[in-house]
């Protein structure tokens, strides 16, 4: 009587993959240096320690000058600007612009002290001691045919990416254009994803390893599907550890096993998974652990094994290599890229629609860096993405190109695309939103699976949300605009003046920064926090009297605002600033001082057309789950 054993009764391919998600794969997170972090994956947020770029640099060629000199110039009313110097890229000014003076100025290089805008050299014309004729002396002035307001042609500190800033979070694969990134940002190595250790163990007596001799009168074959199988291991993000062959012998197939089993997260066998007697591999499975399927409704691929060793999970493949490829790439490499928090791959070309209608007609063929989205269906929308020749984060929020022919003058809103991806592991992410930067919003983030931020201020979010691209915008402050919405909550946060840890001028109010000459860094008009400043300014002008203007005009730098919501509070931590604008989350956390001014709202506003997405929803549950980032933080408060 044959003593083969039957297989159990085969299970749905579902069932399948739903027992081997369940396994245990999770390696431990590691820190690697920034050389060998290409291609893994991020376990932390990494955040900006740093403005890029570090200074106020020209954005052209041309001349630094003070702005309000400029004022009223044009081509029938030049004025003229006496020349005190030059300024080229990578050296320290050595020069200082005072009133009705110039510096020559290169691109990249950083603005002279006194200097607050670049006028272009195309508008300019340079004057010689010798009656404006060129001679072998320099020029002694410059002529300027064009007026300019401070920060014109002008790249503040932080506009690339600004200090404090949520610059990569969890789970980002680090490619060519992320490891620009933080190469920018100065960071040497990096915290990321464990790669699975998956061991790899052949059996069969009629198998050979390569390189060793062959008995084809044996019925002897070479082992085919360990190699294949550890370069998919490899393909899918894991590190394949080949083992001794193990033949069918009962014993070393067991020592192997369990010895694989205490080194590695998964083992994987191939062959000696049939009913066959003499395909025992089973008996150590049921013996040394927990084995929880023999066989699966799909071909090839009938007799795999699911089970456990000890501490490490196991999978049984077939033994024909195609069989066994096949069942590797269906079943198993989707739970290895899960456990190295690798997306699925998808192929290294899209179709999608235009998201927006985008003009182009410069009779050159263009290469345009777009986003993806998805709508609520799922559908693929495409936009462009563009901050400027100078910006690295352009990269990082670009998922490929769209080639634009040279005759093509616009592309409609609803045109189909195809996009050359960067990578064939791009995805569009789960959830687009905009807005307002805030440390609660980054650890909101941290919780969702793919997300997509752009911090580009509460106005600009809200207009772009009025555009139809992203999915959600986050806004602050008393920031207006009518655009149809869907609020999806949100939380309070204390807002004031960034003062040292010992406040030495005493700052105590608003009223100190326009009676008394501090030194002053505001944000940018696009964040909210600035709108609740301006608000205040409002408050404190019609109580005494006078205009918001002429407050304003009292403070000094009162309307050069930076990016980034850290930004003001490190340049008083460095010592260049009496106050700045900011939050008391950012003064505790950088130790600093701080003095209370108001409450400001921040919401969660949402396409209205897309509050069915997945990605918006999983948003929501988390506003909902989340006193625990507001507790975390000082000011804070879930609303």
């Amino acid at each position: 009587m044959s003593d083969r054993r039957q297989f159990r009764d085969l299970v749905d391919p579902a069932v399948a993959h739903g027992t081997i998600s369940s396994l245990d794969l999770d390696p431990e997170s590691e820190t690697v240096s920034l050389s060998d972090a290409r291609g893994r994956v991020l376990a932390e947020r990494v955040d900006a320690d740093l403005d890029v770029p570090g200074f106020d640099r020209a954005s052209m060629d041309g001349y630094a000058v003070r702005g309000r000199d400029t004022f009223g110039a044009d081509e029938a009313d030049p004025i003229e600007l006496d020349l005190v110097g030059a300024v080229h890229a990578g050296t320290e000014p050595d020069v200082v612009v005072g009133e009705g003076e110039a510096a020559e100025i290169s691109t990249g290089a950083v603005m002279p002290e006194g200097a607050d805008a670049v006028v272009m050299v195309e508008r300019t014309a340079e004057v010689y001691s010798d009656d404006g004729n060129e001679s072998d002396e320099p020029p002694t002035a410059v002529v300027v045919r064009t007026a300019v307001a401070p920060g014109d042609n002008v790249m503040l500190a932080g506009t690339d990416i600004a200090a404090g800033a949520r610059a990569l979070g969890p789970g980002t694969r680090l490619t060519a254009r992320e490891i620009g990134l933080l190469s920018a940002l100065g960071v040497d190595e990096v915290p990321v994803r464990g790669k699975p250790t998956v061991g790899i163990v052949s059996t069969g007596d009629e198998l050979v390893r390569p390189g060793e001799d062959l008995h084809s009168e044996r019925g002897q074959i070479y082992d085919v599907n360990s190699y294949t199988i550890a370069a998919g291991v490899e393909e899918a993000g894991g590190e394949a550890r080949l083992y001794p062959h193990a033949g069918d012998d009962y014993g070393e197939m067991e020592r192997l096993l369990v010895e694989a089993a205490e080194e590695c997260d998964l083992v994987l066998s191939s062959g000696s998974t049939s009913a066959s007697a003499v395909d025992v591999i089973y008996k150590v499975i049921e013996e040394r652990g927990d084995l929880l399927l023999h066989g699966v409704a799909v071909k090839p691929g009938k007799p795999m094994l699911i089970g456990e060793v000890g501490e490490s999970a196991y999978v049984g493949l077939p033994g024909y290599p195609v069989s066994a490829l096949t069942i590797f790439r269906t079943f198993v490499a989707p739970a290895v890229r899960a456990a190295a928090g690798l997306p699925e791959p998808r192929t290294a070309t899209v179709r999608g629609k235009m998201a927006v209608r985008e003009r182009y007609g410069e009779g050159r063929l263009r290469l345009m860096p777009v986003g993806l989205v998805t709508d609520a269906d799922g559908e693929t929308l495409v936009y462009p993405v563009d901050k400027g020749s100078g910006a690295t984060t352009s990269l990082v929020e670009a998922d490929g190109v769209v080639a634009v022919d040279p005759d093509t003058e616009y592309l409609g809103e609803g045109e189909a695309v195809d996009v050359k991806l960067f990578s064939p592991d791009v995805r569009p992410p789960t959830l687009f939103a905009v807005g307002e930067d805030d440390p609660a919003l980054s650890r909101l983030l941290d919780r969702l699976e793919n997300p997509r931020f752009l911090p580009v201020g509460s106005r600009e979010g809200l207009r772009r949300l009025a555009g139809g691209v992203p999915d959600v915008a986050v806004v602050a402050g008393p920031v207006e605009r009518d655009v149809d919405t869907v609020d999806l909550g949100g939380w309070t946060r204390e807002w004031g003046l960034v003062v040292p840890a010992d406040n030495p001028e005493g700052v105590a109010d608003l009223a100190d920064l326009v009676d008394r000459d501090l030194a002053f860094v505001n944000r940018g008009r696009d964040a909210g926090v600035r709108a609740s400043l301006d608000a205040a300014l409002d408050d404190l002008a019609d109580a005494r009297g006078v205009s918001q203007h002429d407050l304003a005009d009292a403070i000094r730098s009162y309307e050069i605002g930076s990016k980034g919501f850290e930004s003001p509070a490190r340049a008083v931590a460095r010592g260049n600033a009496d106050a700045g604008l900011g939050l008391r989350a950012t003064a505790e956390r950088l130790g600093l001082g701080f003095v209370p001014l108001g409450t400001e709202s921040v919401r969660v506003r949402a396409n209205p057309k897309r509050t069915a997405k997945p990605g918006i929803e999983e948003l929501k549950d988390r506003l909902v789950a989340a006193d625990d980032v507001f507790a975390s933080l000082g000011g804070y408060e879930s609303d």
